[in-house]
């Protein structure tokens, strides 16, 4: 967990100490709560933000080299003639992934996490503050590269995107659980690769339903931009679901 680690923001330099195991457990539940407890309170925030402008935000979690920024780059391209889109990118260091954005022609922020392994919900929000956000709109995170601290730490999105590829492995659901247990919907990338490599769809379903019953698996090939129609269905049926919700909660007041 990033609080105990020391790459959390609230802990921005490395730990150097070794951990002293002879205290009790209870010092690092304490120090998770803490840490878990103000980023809450911070992505509590952004969440009554974004849904007051009425923006559909999404969080995007996957390991490294899994293909999100790509995968970003062919859902602006189909997005940007319609709507305005927005996107926070979160690295550790460097502009890279913003740079292609930016040439996409989206409006983009970039966060240096420095020895972070996850965005948090205050840096989210000083991302937050630096673009010229409007109603009605989509705002894209996309989380540093990290199968593990990024599923711990909501950042006040609406619904979590899981980028798999298959290339690692159609075991990861199994090896990593919370981070597929979090997710909206799983997009299966590289799917060109299949005839490859030791890969077996059914498998890698299977074991996302062992999971999480209710997280769509869409297969993709980002470079390609095949599966993307299936995806930007499943996008617009979000902004709908949510819109609806929120006509609900507004009769209920």
């Amino acid at each position: 967990m990033c609080g105990i680690c020391g790459c959390s923001s609230l802990s921005p330099e490395p730990r150097r100490e070794p951990l002293d195991l002879s205290k009790p457990d209870t010092t690092l539940v304490r120090l998770e709560a803490r840490v878990l407890g103000k980023n809450e309170r911070f992505a509590m925030e952004n969440k009554k933000r974004l849904q007051a402008e009425r923006i559909l935000t999404l969080n995007l979690l996957s390991s490294p080299g899994a293909g999100k920024t790509t995968l970003l780059e062919r859902t602006l391209e189909a997005l940007l003639p319609t709507r305005a889109v927005f996107v926070i990118e979160g690295d550790q260091q460097g502009e890279l992934d913003a740079e292609r954005v930016r040439r996409v022609g989206c409006p983009v922020v970039q966060i240096n996490t420095g020895s972070g392994c996850h965005l948090d919900a205050q840096q989210v929000s000083h991302g937050l503050d630096a673009l010229p956000l409007v109603p009605d709109s989509l705002l894209f995170i996309e989380n540093v590269g990290n199968l593990v601290c990024p599923a711990l730490f909501d950042l006040g999105e609406a619904r979590r995107v899981v980028v798999a590829s298959t290339p690692e492995g159609d075991d990861k659901p199994r090896k990593y659980p919370h981070i597929f247990r979090g997710a909206d919907v799983v997009l299966l990338n590289k799917c060109d690769l299949l005839p490859y490599i030791r890969f077996d769809v059914e498998r890698f379903r299977s074991m996302v339903r062992e999971q999480n019953p209710r997280a769509e698996v869409i297969e993709c090939v980002a470079t390609q931009a095949s599966g993307i129609a299936a995806w930007l269905a499943w996008l617009s049926q979000q902004g709908a679901d949510l819109g609806r919700q929120e006509t609900r909660s507004s009769s209920h007041t």
